[in-house]
């Protein structure tokens, strides 16, 4: 999923509109919950995993781990403050669900556990399609589940049906970074795992591992990172340093031997030369090879720093001898 502030989102395209709720309260009244019925409050219920996987946040909602409130039900008479207000100094996400909903079972839940994770960094509000049809409405909800962003009392983006937790985050984070809330990355096990596997040599291991992390978050940059150093130890695997260099000076047109030199000079921390060394021969080569070499440069670009100087100059460099 995109980041809500770099996409076009369907609230940029007028989708959604809201001015119908952004009537005026009298002054100094507020909307007044409405009553949960008998069914939003099952015996027991007070936290996410005390209640039947979605249904709806009980009267007294849970508790953040920092002690504000972490889910709410909102109503048509409770929307402008508890979201669009709430909104406008902490991030709020929109659950349309149903109880006769069974994706709406599979999501609500893991919304609910994240809710309560963030500690008060954001709220999630669930609004219940049947009971609420004129929101549904006003946000044009043509299938559920449904999930809104609002920030600053406006939406910033949505996405529908079910997504897989470790996306879901990416995705929150995105709408606090969006709503000025500093978010802290946790350290993914799975990617430490991986890593561990790498420098223990344990190559087949680290491969499997970073793959399986790309299949679930095809974006996450440092599994594509580990993917590549697995790739590049294989290369020069029981390659002699000294004579691939001289291999390379003796070959120049040889790609095989220009690859494996800039393999070397990655490895023993040349990577300006690296880089250097394989523009030129993009400038010099063609067709198949050309190609061949274009993706080798850019797979050790992904083992970089992004914002590493040496990378961006190189990758000026590449577009000028490509065009």
């Amino acid at each position: 999923m995109s980041d809500p502030r770099m996409s076009s989102s369907i609230f940029t395209r007028g989708a959604v509109d809201l001015g119908a709720l952004r009537t005026s309260s009298p002054a100094g009244q507020r909307p007044s919950p409405a009553p949960a019925s008998p069914a939003a409050t099952p015996p027991g219920a007070g936290s996410p995993g005390d209640r039947a996987p979605g249904a709806p946040a009980a009267q007294g909602a849970p508790a953040a781990q920092g002690g504000g409130v972490a889910v709410i039900d909102v109503t048509e008479a409770t929307f402008q403050t508890e979201v669009l207000e709430r909104s406008l100094h902490t991030p709020v996400v929109v659950d349309f669900w149903a109880e006769w909903c069974g994706p709406c079972k599979q999501l609500s839940p893991v919304l609910e556990k994240l809710a309560v994770e963030g500690g008060g960094s954001w709220v999630l509000a669930k609004v219940d399609v049947d009971a609420n049809p004129r929101l549904a409405q006003m946000f044009r909800v043509q299938g559920i589940p449904m999930v809104y962003a609002v920030v600053g009392g406006q939406p910033v983006d949505a996405f529908t049906g079910v997504v897989p937790e470790t996306q879901l985050r990416q995705w929150i984070d995105a709408i606090l970074k969006a709503g000025g809330v500093e978010v802290e990355t946790p350290e993914d096990p799975r990617l430490n795992a991986a890593d561990e596997a790498l420098v223990n040599g344990d190559l087949d291991t680290a491969e499997q591992a970073y793959r399986k992390i790309l299949a679930e978050s095809p974006a996450d940059a440092a599994a594509e990172a580990g993917l590549a150093q697995v790739g590049l130890l294989r290369r020069v695997s029981g390659a002699d340093p000294q004579q691939a260099l001289a291999d390379a000076q003796a070959r120049p047109d040889d790609v095989d031997a220009q690859l494996v030199a800039a393999d070397v000079e990655i490895l023993s921390g040349r990577a300006e030369q690296a880089y250097d060394r394989l523009v030129d021969l993009v400038r010099r080569s063609s067709g198949d090879d050309r190609e061949r070499v274009r993706k080798h440069l850019l797979e050790l670009f992904s083992m970089a720093d992004p914002d590493d100087p040496a990378v961006a100059a190189a990758r000026r460099a590449l577009a000028n001898a490509l065009f």
